[in-house]
Order: structure tokens, then C-alpha cells, then sequence
């Protein structure tokens, strides 16, 4: 951590997680929309954002379901993509470094938006209150506009004839475009989307976002190879 003459003021840490945990937790209508477009009962939504609490995880099960894929199939799916929170968690607990008796709870707000927001601050007081601030917002939001979405969803019928059946996915990828930073990543998303494509006509639902995973082994095989591999004479 830096020390203190590079603190920053509680007020603009206060600020930024607001400004991420407002912009964010207002999607979870397009998830309360989608999850109801999915067959899934309102109940059923609002425990998912409750229980879960992690946008990409939640959007891959339903949209699996929507799908007409297998639920077992759809879950991995969506587990897998919620791994990566685990690491996340590896690299917070140094920074926030909580009593033991608060890390269960603070647990259910480790994710992409929460650790980036506490990535970024210098002090372990800014820390917690990024965390705390982004966290306590982007849930209770998340959690009410899952519900207005699932009971909006109700209200209209169809969502297929309203086209909201795209609202999880542009939503994801809204999330997700502005976290591919390097060429290795940009990488791994094009292989993603080309293998989950690729296999989308001829494997059950649920099952290229499986198969998409295997792109960031083999963009980093690759990296790897390129990066150890002898320079040859140059000509």
C-alpha cells in the first residue's frame, strides 16, 4: 500500500464506487427481464440475484435455459464463468484484510466491479470503503431493478416479440468490452466468440459456452510458446 501522503479523499473513493455501483446495478433489469423471458418464475429471478450475485454467471444460465438447454449443462456453464471470482477473493483478502467473522458476507461482494473499484484505490481504508460502497449499492440495486425487470417482463407477455430477449446479451457484452485492455485478452474473447459460435449449431445449449472457455488456455499456450521460443537470424 502507498502510504499516507498519497492517500485519496473518502469522498472521491465514495464517488467512484457510487458512480460504478449506480451504472451497473441498473442492468439487472435487462436480467430480471431475461430470466422471466427464460421461463423462470419471479421467485426464482429474484433468489438467483440474491443467492448469486454475479451478472455474467447469471446471464450464462438463463440464456443457456432460453436456450432449451439441459439445467445441469446450463449450471456448469454459469460455474464456470463465477471461478474467476475466487481469485479474485486470493488477491482482496490481502488488501482488505477483514476480521474472520466479516469474510463470509464479504465474500458474496467479491466481483468484477467491487474488485476493480478496490483495485485502484492506494490506502486499505480506501479499500474498504471502494468495496463497501460499490458493494452495498450494486447489490441492493441489482436486486430491485432484477425485480421491476421480472415483474415488467410479466406485465408485457412475450418477451421474444419486444426483442428484450437480446437485452442479457447486449448487456454482457456492454460489461464485458471495456475489460479487454490487452492483446492477449482481446485474443481470448475472439477465440471465444469463434468457438462458441462455431459449435453453437451442432452442441446443446449450454455447451459452446463450455467449449468457449478452452479459448484462454490456448491463447496462453500460444503466448507461452511465442515468448519462450529461440529468436531465430535475423535476415
Amino acid at each position: 500500500m502507498s502510504g499516507e501522503a498519497e492517500a485519496k479523499p473518502d469522498s472521491a473513493v465514495i464517488r467512484d464506487a457510487l458512480g460504478v455501483g449506480i451504472a451497473v446495478g441498473l442492468s439487472g433489469f435487462a436480467f430480471g427481464v431475461t430470466s422471466a423471458g427464460a421461463g423462470l418464475t419471479l421467485l426464482q429471478s429474484c433468489a438467483l440475484s440474491l443467492l448469486v450475485f454475479t451478472g455474467a454467471s447469471q446471464f450464462a444460465l438463463v440464456g443457456a435455459l432460453a436456450a432449451g438447454g439441459n439445467p445441469l449443462t446450463a449450471a456448469a456453464g454459469a460455474f464456470f464463468l463465477g471461478v474467476r471470482n475466487t481469485f479474485y477473493g486470493l488477491r482482496l483478502s490481502q488488501l482488505l484484510a477483514l476480521p474472520r467473522w466479516v469474510r463470509p458476507f464479504a465474500a458474496q461482494w467479491v466481483i468484477d466491479e467491487t474488485t476493480a473499484v478496490a483495485l485502484a484505490q492506494p490506502t486499505r481504508r480506501a479499500v474498504r470503503i471502494g468495496f463497501t460502497v460499490t458493494g452495498l449499492t450494486l447489490y441492493v440495486l441489482w436486486n430491485l431493478t432484477t425485480l421491476l425487470g421480472a415483474l415488467g417482463a410479466e406485465a408485457i407477455g412475450d418477451t421474444d416479440a419486444w426483442g428484450l430477449d437480446a437485452a442479457g446479451p447486449a448487456v454482457f457484452l456492454a460489461l464485458l468490452a471495456p475489460m479487454l485492455r490487452t492483446a492477449t485478452e482481446r485474443a481470448v474473447a475472439g477465440g471465444a466468440v469463434v468457438l462458441g459460435l462455431g459449435f453453437l449449431p451442432v452442441l446443446p445449449a449450454g455447451v459452446p459456452v463450455l467449449v468457449a472457455a478452452l479459448a484462454a488456455p490456448a491463447v496462453l499456450w500460444f503466448e507461452g510458446r511465442r515468448t519462450t521460443a529461440p529468436k531465430g537470424t535475423s535476415r
